[in-house]
């Protein structure tokens, strides 16, 4: 066959091929266009889970009638006009593809009116020469997209059934309501209504939103942040730690208000939860990043979901430190400094179900002369910067409380002004040592240890390239690489609490990373991993008969503890029991 020209047509349903895989990639091109025309309030039906129809209706702009034509046009677009614009796309969409390519796959009929105007206007796609018609409709645009793949019957085989690409409708919906609080959305399903979010422009109504979308109990158990540093900013809402998913189907990641799935990203978010994450389990968040449009690459995959960061590494830096920090900050905090209903300040019991609340309310037990007789211990051991100014609140137990005994040589019992608390004195001393061995190697730095035979390691020009780029890095990691040739490297030095490892198989899994993710953390990662297992060999263990001051010594340094929530491996360290769930355990006051 010789070269020719393919047909309009076939071009356009070749470019159908990679931006409409299902139902729910139609909703998510015709929704970001909404979106991009000004919209605040979107309506979507869909029936037998969008195969038969999708219909969505907006607020927007609208589009002249002359540009209707234009608008089922490949490559015609109003919202980039030069690579300048391209360099620096603020819009969802700009490619120009959506709206001809989902014409040639499917039924399409393409409505709308100026709020200037006294008339809509409609145009059929699949006859796009022709005059639009008049049409009586309210300013906005309305698109309606009938048996999808109806003349490409070998692309509607690979569809699911109705429940399953509803669900896919459903879940898109969902992801693009969080990156626009300020907008309103409707999905009905086989006209019934499924979904309904009113705009939400106060704090208390995103609230409301996230909630609706992810459930009350990734509220409560999340941790709200907002930090701005070097040009870049990120906000949201962070989850525990202990609240955490067998799948990552609770990630939700925003550039620029666009919903992305970027490995940078991913790992910088792993990473972050590396030391408090129990093994295979998934954090949950809801993360919005903010910078210069300049500085991300948006056309690099035609359903727009990847994006490439210009500094990758920088980008990466910032979401790890700034998520490690917020969760290390996640400690104990003093129960009389709590305000009522006051949700980004919780104990350590809230991460470990929704059910375990903390209240600060006062305890009428009839126990205040025997508390007395505990200030003089209590003052010893207490913190000096958790002391109170104010005298008279010297009478309440400190956050964790004081011990009363010991369970089987495994757990510590204790009381505080909230209840009852449970600890893993194993876990809870394992998390102490490691802090504090990770806190004392800080100070002193990666100190290199010189290889007596430096080691030789054969590389790809690309990872020499990179190698010798990278080398003020692989310095800081006290790893000393020299280049002998095209693809040749000599390892001089090692990190020495790393004596015994592969030198040759530790320069290729941080050339990896790099390679990858544009920065490693692989050598903090192996020496973190040898600090864990001797804090977990160095702990008190099971069986082990603790005295009444060792068991407050250690609720005390567990108070001064960051991430004292989980041990070394992800498991909890302690749980608080409230009194109104104890009383529910006896029936009392039923």
């Amino acid at each position: 066959m010789r070269i020719h020209a393919l047909p309009s047509q076939l071009i356009n349903q070749i470019a159908a091929g990679e931006v409409v895989e299902r139902p729910a990639s139609v909703v998510k091109e015709l929704l970001e266009n909404s979106l991009d025309a000004g919209a605040d309030r979107i309506e979507i039906d869909v029936e037998q889970g969008g195969i038969k129809l999708i219909r969505i209706r907006d607020n927007g702009s609208g589009i002249q009638k002359d540009d209707l034509a234009l608008a089922l046009s490949r490559h015609a677009t109003s919202k980039v006009g030069s690579l300048q614009d391209l360099e620096q796309v603020t819009s969802l969409g700009f490619r120009g593809e959506a709206l001809p390519s989902i014409a040639s796959v499917s039924r399409l009929t393409l409505t709308s009116r100026q709020a200037d105007t006294n008339s809509g206007w409609t145009l059929d796609g699949s006859d796009a020469t022709a005059d639009p018609a008049p049409v009586a409709h309210p300013h906005g645009t309305s698109i309606e997209v009938r048996d999808l793949f109806f003349n490409t019957p070998a692309r509607r085989k690979f569809l699911k059934t109705e429940r399953t690409e509803y669900s896919h409708i459903d879940s898109l919906l969902k992801r693009l309501a969080m990156s626009r609080f300020d907008v309103g959305f409707t999905l009905r399903h086989n006209q019934r209504e499924t979904l309904s979010l009113s705009p939400a422009l106060t704090s208390s109504d995103r609230d409301r939103r996230v909630s609706q979308v992810l459930g009350n109990a990734f509220l409560e158990n999340s941790l709200f942040i907002q930090i701005e540093a070097a040009g870049m900013r990120l906000s949201g809402w962070v989850g525990r730690p202990t609240f955490n998913r067998s799948q990552a189907d609770m990630q939700y990641f925003y550039v620029n208000r666009r919903m992305v799935r970027d490995k940078v990203v991913s790992h910088a978010v792993r990473q972050a939860y590396q030391d408090v994450l129990f093994h295979g389990r998934q954090p949950a968040y809801l993360l919005f990043m903010e910078l210069d449009p300049r500085l991300v690459d948006v056309n690099v995959h035609p359903a727009k979901y990847e994006v490439r960061f210009r500094e990758s590494r920088q980008v990466h830096d910032f979401i790890f430190r700034t998520l490690q920090r917020e969760l290390a900050e996640t400690g104990i905090e003093p129960q009389g400094d709590m305000a009522p209903g006051d949700n980004t300040v919780n104990l350590v019991a809230s991460e470990l179900a929704s059910a375990h609340r903390f209240e600060a309310r006062p305890l009428n037990l009839g126990v205040s002369d025997r508390r007395t007789a505990y200030d003089a211990a209590f003052q010893v051991q207490r913190p000096q910067n958790q002391l109170r100014a104010d005298a008279s609140e010297t009478s309440g137990a400190p956050p964790l409380g004081f011990a009363l005994a010991q369970l089987h040589g495994i757990y510590v019992l204790a009381q505080n002004d909230a209840g009852l608390v449970l600890v893993d004195m194993h876990a809870a001393h394992e998390r102490i040592v490691y802090e504090r061995l990770k806190q004392n190697f800080e100070q002193e730095g990666i100190i290199a240890q010189p290889l007596l035979v430096p080691v030789t390691v054969a590389v790809s020009e690309h990872e020499a390239n990179l190698a010798e780029e990278a080398g003020e890095l692989l310095n800081e990691l006290a790893m000393e690489v020299d280049r002998l040739g095209t693809e040749k490297l000599l390892v001089r030095s090692i990190p020495a609490k790393l004596q015994g490892t592969d030198p040759e198989q530790l320069l290729r899994d941080l050339l990896s990373d790099m390679v990858e993710y544009g920065t490693s953390d692989r050598v903090r990662q192996e020496i973190n991993a040898l600090l864990a297992g001797m804090a977990c060999h160095g702990s008190v263990r099971a069986n082990r008969k603790l005295t009444m001051d060792e068991m407050n010594a250690l609720l005390r340094d567990m108070e001064r503890t960051e991430r004292i929530g989980q041990c070394n491996h992800g498991r909890p360290t302690w749980v608080q029991l409230s009194m109104d769930e104890l009383d529910g355990l006896f029936l009392r006051g039923q």
